[in-house]
């Protein structure tokens, strides 16, 4: 069964190193986000200088160091999806040495009534991807480790947000009523593509993952809503609330 993938022998065939060289060390802490809207005007607005890329057949995306009040931080533009993201992520490790890793990005509201107006903050993922069955045991959930650490530096900034479980899948196409109707019995409040599968790749490589999420569509509904998807995707705000997390907790 493909839920049986993960093994616990630590090396494999090849590294990042067959396709960047040697390990190198640039800084700590990493933001990374989905939104090439985001992406594009943090370049814009922040002193900044390319350090590295993540690169493959499609194409080659940078990787800039920046300079925020002082404070060297890492920053990228993820691809979307567990497998994607949860590579980049490692490459990007490889070629940084970062050790802490914020992550933000939107999702689908399971429970609209507890998410509204709220940032949400993920403890734990159903692992409905395949991403994560190469770096942890096969379970149905894995904990976000950080969780309560990053609700602690929200409530230290003020920021409504609401603790909850989310749903990783790689099909949004198969988000079926069944399902939803599963995951919200179990308490999941909202879904979305990545956390699973990053969460395993961090765990296996001592990397802290430090996530939030702001939910757009909504799934709860008589009909499908995705009017908030585009605030929910590309709003600058939540790059400087990841900003913040960086005072508060590093």
């Amino acid at each position: 069964m493909i839920t049986e993938s993960y093994h616990s022998e630590r090396k494999s065939v090849f590294s990042p190193g067959a396709f960047f060289g040697e390990r190198k060390y640039i800084c700590d802490t990493a933001i990374a986000t989905f939104s090439h809207e985001i992406f594009e005007a943090v370049i814009k607005k922040c002193p900044h200088k390319e350090v590295a890329e993540n690169g493959s057949a499609n194409g080659h995306k940078p990787i800039y160091l920046l300079d925020i009040d002082g404070k060297q931080i890492i920053f990228y533009m993820s691809s979307i999806g567990s497998c994607n993201s949860g590579n980049e992520l490692i490459e990007t490790h490889w070629q940084t040495g970062i050790k802490n890793f914020i992550i933000f990005g939107s999702a689908g509201a399971l429970d609209s009534e507890a998410t509204k107006g709220k940032y949400v903050i993920p403890t734990q993922a159903y692992r409905d991807e395949g991403m994560s069955y190469h770096y942890a045991p096969a379970n149905d959930y894995i904990n976000i480790k950080n969780c309560d650490t990053v609700a602690a530096a929200f409530e230290k900034l003020n920021l409504p947000y609401v603790k909850g479980k989310t749903w990783t899948t790689d099909a949004p196409y198969r988000e079926t009523k069944t399902a939803v109707s599963k995951r919200r019995r179990e308490g999941c409040i909202v879904v979305e593509m990545e956390l699973a599968g990053l969460q395993s790749v961090c765990d296996h490589y001592s990397i802290e993952l430090y996530s939030f999420l702001v939910t757009g569509d909504i799934l709860d509904s008589e009909e499908y809503n995705a009017e908030g998807l585009n605030s929910a995707n590309h709003s600058l705000d939540k790059f400087f609330v990841a900003v913040k997390l960086i005072n508060e907790l590093l």
